[in-house]
């Protein structure tokens, strides 16, 4: 893989219906309906907002047999009007059904960690090589008549492993890690291959961005080692809604498209499934403007491990590099200093004006040629003015440093100044490529200098910045290059204190410095067993003060424990109306009436010392 230069994967092409993916084909966008599939009406209607929005997959869940038999019924009343968006019945724990789903729709969504496998109850089980090899071919005999069936009926497939679903049996084996996550896939790919169905695609799903990311880049290296080209899906399951939602589905999404990986994707909101569609559109589109960019001769440092990735060795500056965590640094040349409590940022550079007003809490960068050496501000240099850092007695300097610019002289100068912080810039059609350039050139060259992002942008609208500042980070963050983030949005159009949200929701979603309360919370489907939005809305309003703390908000069973497996509290419909509230994976209250579930949780948070008031 090149690292530097931007082109899609070549994956084979699958056959959906009308609408074809992989190969030359454009990366499709899809949502899924939360209508109930036995209303064969509320479906279509909801069916066709999500195509008019742009959707070319609609997936539907099929919890039984009833519900995939009305899958027909839907398809014809959806192909009455006009409409030939291909439909995907979305399956779990009942391979029966995934049989009838093959006759009426175009695609079959099947989950190895409940296919065959029991569902998953968090047991350890021992298996000998023998035994384990009688598992994988009980599902054989019961995969190939799926395979056969879906041969016969030109259907394609979506092997869809999530994280929170996986069985015991691979978590025995594998344990809670991407290698079980990918080796969970290859069992059902290797059986595709032996029965010669190429018609597949892969998806690979998690609400930590982290193991979502890691584990699709294990897959694809598998799948080469075993010559294997199926197209991927990519998603962030359970990214929440809002701001946070975008944030975490563009960070995770767009990490992997920005290597050229994905044929097909799902922004997840906890919102209107065709919300979801303009969102999936905006990072589809940003990133695959990237093609044809010109070249970047970028070097792979030796020590780097893609699939594997750990922090860049750094020495601390300060408070930057090293063991800390990552630094927000705000522009604000305009002389507006006013910052959000909860968002305050490490660092403000003012350009070329100290202001009065500033606060002791926060460092003040100022140009070089202006810096006189006042207490708690410091110099940033140019590439013009490196030569001049020797002349500067500050114990801490920023330099702005371009790929182009970290020549031999440059590299020659940051080994006499490991107190320079180097910022980041670009203005490369594919920025990422020269950031990752300067990382891979300081490892090979053994400079620890710390490495922050200047990430510039020109939005009229907070969720475009959202999106392209989280797809241009992601990779970064997951490779363990980002010690700290400079975005700057020109022009008024929108709020510098929201720019600086958006730089701390980037370090959350990534999993590297955690601000405000995160809400792992389900797109929801015909499952979910309650009002799902206005009890997120209800949820948050409620423990948003909370910095720090997990709350996964599930619709149903079929991920809830397991992708809430790292939240510290969970709450999961049970039942029409019904809720169960845990404790990380303990299930501590079952069944409780909806109306009284909310009170509930913040009962269960604040027994555990966990909660407290919001201050006035």
């Amino acid at each position: 893989m090149d690292y530097f230069n931007y082109s899609r994967r070549q994956a084979n092409e699958v056959f959906v219906g009308a609408t074809p993916m992989g190969g030359a084909y454009p990366i499709r966008i899809q949502s899924m309906t939360n209508t109930v599939t036995m209303d064969t009406e509320a479906c279509i209607e909801q069916a066709k907002r999500i195509i008019d929005a742009g959707g070319e997959y609609v997936r539907l869940t099929t919890q039984g047999v009833r519900e995939a038999e009305n899958l027909k019924n839907i398809n014809i009343g959806l192909r009455s009007q006009g409409y030939q968006t291909p439909l995907v019945a979305d399956v779990h724990f009942n391979p029966n059904v995934a049989d009838v789903a093959a006759l009426y729709a175009e695609k079959v969504r099947i989950n190895p960690g409940n296919y065959v496998d029991a569902a998953r109850t968090f047991k350890k089980l021992e298996y000998t090589d023998e035994e384990y090899a009688q598992e994988i071919e009980k599902i054989r005999k019961r995969f190939i008549p799926f395979l056969n069936i879906c041969k016969e009926n030109h259907t394609a497939i979506r092997i869809g492993v999530n994280h929170g679903s996986l069985s015991d049996r691979i978590m025995s084996r594998y344990g809670d890690t991407p290698e079980g996550i990918v080796e969970s896939c290859m069992e059902f790919l290797r059986i595709c291959v032996a029965e010669n169905f190429r018609n597949v695609v892969i998806s690979i799903k998690a609400s930590n961005t982290v193991v979502m990311v890691k584990s699709v880049r294990l897959l694809v290296e598998q799948m080469d080692k075993e010559g294997m080209s199926f197209p991927l899906h990519l998603g962030v399951t359970e990214a929440g809604d809002g701001e946070d939602g975008r944030i975490k589905s563009a960070l995770g999404i767009g990490a992997l498209l920005a290597d050229g990986l994905g044929d097909t994707i799902r922004v997840s909101l906890s919102e209107a499934p065709e919300a979801e569609i303009p969102v999936a559109r905006k990072l589809v589109d940003y990133i695959v403007q990237r093609e044809n960019h010109p070249y970047i001769p970028g070097a792979e440092a030796p020590e780097f491990n893609y699939t594997n990735p750990s922090r860049r060795v750094t020495q601390a500056v300060g408070n930057i590099g090293g063991d800390n965590l990552p630094v927000v640094i705000s522009a604000r040349l305009d002389g507006n200093l006013e910052v959000s409590e909860q968002f305050e940022p490490d660092y403000i550079y003012c350009g070329q004006k100290l202001p009065e007003n500033r606060r002791e809490d926060i460092g003040y960068i100022l140009d070089a040629n202006c810096w006189d050496g006042t207490p708690g501000t410091y110099p940033a240099f140019n590439f013009q003015q490196m030569m001049e850092l020797h002349l500067c007695s500050a114990p801490m300097k920023f330099l702005f440093m371009t790929y182009m610019g970290l020549n031999e002289e440059a590299q020659a100068c940051l080994k006499l100044h490991p107190e320079v912080v180097l910022i980041a810039q670009s203005n490369h059609p594919n920025r990422l490529g020269e950031f990752r350039g300067i990382a891979h050139q300081l490892m090979t060259q053994g400079l620890r200098n710390p490495l922050v992002f200047f990430q510039f942008y020109q939005e009229k609208q907070a969720e475009d910045l959202q999106i392209k500042s989280a797809a241009d980070m992601g990779a970064l963050i997951f490779d363990g290059f980002c010690d700290g983030i400079l975005l700057f949005n020109h022009g008024n159009a929108i709020p510098e204190q929201k720019v600086d949200e958006t730089a701390f929701g980037i370090l959350q979603a990534g999993r590297i410095r955690t601000s405000k309360t995160e809400y792992i919370s389900c797109p929801g489907c015909g499952r979910t067993l309650y009002n799902l939005e206005s009890t997120i809305a209800r949820i948050k309003a409620a423990t948003a003060h909370l910095k720090g703390l997990k709350i996964g908000i599930m619709g149903c069973i079929v991920n809830g424990p397991g992708e809430m497996a790292d939240a510290d509290y969970g709450y999961v419909g049970a039942g029409r109306g019904k809720i169960s509230l845990y404790k990380k994976k303990e299930c501590i209250e079952k069944n409780i009436p909806e109306e009284q579930a909310v009170e509930k949780l913040i009962e269960l948070i604040k027994a555990n010392g966990d909660y407290h008031e919001q201050e006035v």
